[in-house]
């Protein structure tokens, strides 16, 4: 089993956070005049071509040792994201939120019983304090609306957390880079296979935003190619350091640690958009760090990988 680091695993996931958080607060411009399919394209060829740049003059090391592992991983991970932004298209986005981040309690359950590791008190507490923190970020309306259509979230929440106990279990020697051209690898195929689709059925796609996950084909703008590559090159690297941080720790530690970038992107919301957080959102954060700092702290004190 790799040595556990939790503290820098911990770094890496903030670092992660707060590049995601910036990012992904410029899909709203993306999403006014083009689709989904034509982004994840976009931005998987020139996530590739900035990685293609990057072996030679950084050393980097694509081949992978299990392409199987590799592979399954990413189709998972893949499928997660895929499940999530098509839930977008006819659900609220409190409900598909707080259905990914069930992935926790996922990473617990499946790290017990698949693969038999312990589960002490304190990560239990830890993930249920996030999970609070969570649905108090999103307001009350992520409880609500239940209905079979609102399991989608929740089932992407379980790929996304097996994906990512895949990523120390299935795949502990692979370099980082490599697990992250697979993931973009294959959203680039997904979203070739929407495009594909949608030329040969096209759909009335509603303007802006709406049209999201129904638009084809759009020649692409300034605007639209200006902020795909920041996505592609912040992702890239955002990407790279969420996968390093699940090797250096144990998949439920980095898991609940992760919830961390809803602050981030709160954090940018304001920053950018000048969009302010209701008090009961605030509680929620401090809920979200203490849960994520519990996990942290007992890894400073020298408490064993398993706790």
């Amino acid at each position: 089993m790799p040595q556990d680091r939790t503290l820098a695993a911990a770094a890496l996931l903030c670092g992660y956070a707060m590049l995601i958080g910036f990012t992904d607060n410029y899909v709203r411009v993306i999403a006014q005049a083009h689709g989904l399919w034509q982004f994840h394209l976009t931005r998987t060829v020139m996530a590739l071509v900035l990685l293609g740049l990057a072996v030679p003059l950084l050393g980097l090391r694509l081949r992978a040792v299990n392409p199987r592992a590799v592979l399954a991983r990413s189709l998972i991970h893949g499928l997660a994201m895929l499940i999530y932004f098509g839930a977008l298209a006819f659900l609220p986005v409190a409900i598909v939120a707080a259905g990914l981040f069930t992935a926790p309690i996922f990473v617990l359950l499946i790290s017990r019983f698949a693969y038999g590791h312990a589960i002490g008190p304190v990560r239990i507490l830890a993930v249920a304090l996030g999970f609070v923190g969570v649905i108090l970020v999103l307001g009350p309306e992520a409880m609500s609306g239940a209905s079979a259509a609102a399991m989608l979230p929740v089932l992407a929440g379980a790929l996304y957390a097996l994906g990512n106990v895949a990523t120390r279990e299935w795949c502990p020697h692979e370099s980082a880079e490599t697990l992250v051209a697979g993931f973009f690898g294959i959203l680039g195929v997904f979203g070739a296979v929407g495009l594909g689709l949608l030329t040969l059925m096209p759909l009335i796609a509603p303007p802006g935003p709406d049209g999201f996950l129904l638009r084809g084909w759009v020649w692409p703008t300034g605007p639209f190619l200006t902020w795909t590559f920041v996505q592609a090159a912040g992702s890239l690297l955002g990407v790279g350091m969420m996968i390093r941080a699940y090797q250096l720790t144990d998949a439920g530690r980095a898991s609940v640690i992760e919830y961390v970038i809803l602050p981030a992107s709160a954090f940018w919301s304001w920053a950018l958009w000048g969009e302010l957080l209701a008090p009961m959102a605030v509680g929620g954060m401090v809920l979200i760090v203490a849960a994520g700092s519990m996990i942290a702290l007992r890894a400073r004190v020298g408490e064993p990988v398993v706790p």
